[in-house]
């Protein structure tokens, strides 16, 4: 099945790339300190010989073969305008393997379900693999409800993990 669903807007801050009228503050790195700023260079750090990057709300890992993208939060028009110019860049390749681990999102809107669709629909093209890692049954009914149950690989734990 194939998501038809698009969000709105251009992928940028709201006051230009920059984001410097939104008050970011400087880019940090660590496990327990997600990076804080506008899309650009990515903070990353390395924890176990994994190198992690974040940004506010999304963070990825490769694990094997597979990207790891955990995001958090609300996936409202702000967040998605954002996290989708990431999840563009990590698409962008053939044959990408992405897994993005929805458990912590505490909101999702239209927007964020047009940002999943376009993910979705980009891997498609690319031949590549989409898992969705949710145990929301809100976020499962929304899904149904929608009729986007059948266009996404849905997870209830992290590839290579018991559950």
């Amino acid at each position: 099945m194939v998501c038809v669903a698009e969000p709105v807007g251009t992928g940028t801050w709201p006051h230009g790339p920059g984001g410097a009228a939104r008050g970011h503050g400087p880019l940090r790195t660590g496990p327990e300190r997600p990076c804080r700023g506008p899309p650009g260079p990515r903070c990353s750090t390395t924890v176990s010989g994994t190198r992690i990057r974040a940004v506010p709300g999304l963070t990825e890992q490769d694990v094997g073969d597979a990207t790891v993208v955990v995001l958090s939060g609300e996936m409202d028009i702000l967040t998605t305008l954002r996290d989708r110019v990431r999840l563009d860049a990590l698409t962008a390749g053939p044959c990408p393997d992405l897994v993005l681990d929805l458990r912590a999102v505490s909101f999702i809107d239209c927007s964020g379900l047009g940002m999943l669709c376009r993910t979705a629909n980009r891997v498609g093209a690319r031949h590549g693999r989409l898992r969705l890692v949710t145990d929301d049954p809100y976020f499962l009914r929304l899904l149904r409800l929608s009729g986007l149950s059948g266009a996404f690989e849905l997870c209830t734990g992290l590839p290579g993990t018991p559950l």
